[in-house]
């Protein structure tokens, strides 16, 4: 079976299932001081976990395109921290409208974004606030300080966290990235990042966060080894190719 096909394949299973590169939890990090990244909510089916995203206006939580099937009904919960108390308490919201970039690929993972349009306005509060993207399309140079966050598996063979977990990464070279994935990786599109910490399974969506800006969401690693972030490079979805899109949608409510 090629690459492409497991990544498929990986795509249009449920995430228990899953056995390749799609929605990945925090390794070798700490538990996040609670409510300090009020951008951060927990995307839900059914009440379940199954993908971190955030928020990026009042009206929109942005997360990754391979989180949604068509026929999936899914609910936010904004303002979390410890899943099972925050989710009934707190804030969820419906969403009402599925924005999925139209050139999302679920065979390359490429395009991996979506916009979910919450049912009713987002109210900044000490636990809900949302967080800027970048202004203009720009290469994200390696080596600067970033982190990541996630309510997934913090090993492999783990199981998911209860409360947020965060861990400090370096972005990577692109020609390391390029080397490593090889057809899989759009260096235009995909920024890696890696170092002693990363993403595992339930983290798919989440913010990788820059000097206080969202710059990439987290999209696939290998999750048959999701404890060598060192060694293997975990792939966000690079936001600011995507400027032109996600302004038309932002705008949209303006």
């Amino acid at each position: 079976m090629s690459f492409f096909s497991l990544l498929l394949l990986a795509a249009l299973l449920p995430s228990s299932a899953r056995s390749e590169h799609v929605d990945m939890g925090i390794i070798n990090g700490t538990e996040a001081k609670p409510h300090s990244r009020p951008y951060m909510v927990s995307v839900q089916r059914k009440g379940n976990h199954i993908c971190g995203g955030f928020l990026v206006s009042e009206h929109f939580v942005m997360t990754a395109a391979h989180c949604w099937n068509q026929e999936d009904k899914l609910t936010v919960v904004l303002g979390a921290h410890e899943l099972p108390k925050s989710s009934s308490d707190l804030g969820r919201k419906a969403v009402k409208f599925y924005h999925i970039h139209p050139m999302y690929d679920s065979e390359t993972l490429f395009n991996d974004l979506m916009l979910l349009q919450l049912n009713k306005t987002a109210k900044k509060s000490q636990r809900i606030n949302w967080i800027p993207i970048p202004t203009k399309d720009k290469d994200i140079k390696a080596k600067p300080a970033c982190s990541v966050a996630g309510w997934g598996k913090q090993q492999t063979s783990g199981s998911r966290s209860k409360r947020l977990m965060e861990v400090d990464v370096s972005v990577m070279d692109k020609r390391f990235c390029q080397k490593y994935w090889g057809k899989g990786y759009s260096a235009s599109r995909m920024v890696c990042a890696g170092g002693q910490g990363g993403f595992c399974q339930g983290d798919s969506g989440g913010p990788l966060v820059c000097k206080g800006t969202a710059v990439g969401i987290v999209s696939f690693t290998d999750d048959k080894d999701c404890n060598s972030p060192n060694r293997l490079p975990n792939v966000y979805t690079k936001i600011s190719k995507f400027l032109p899109w996600i302004k038309a949608i932002l705008g949209s409510m303006e």
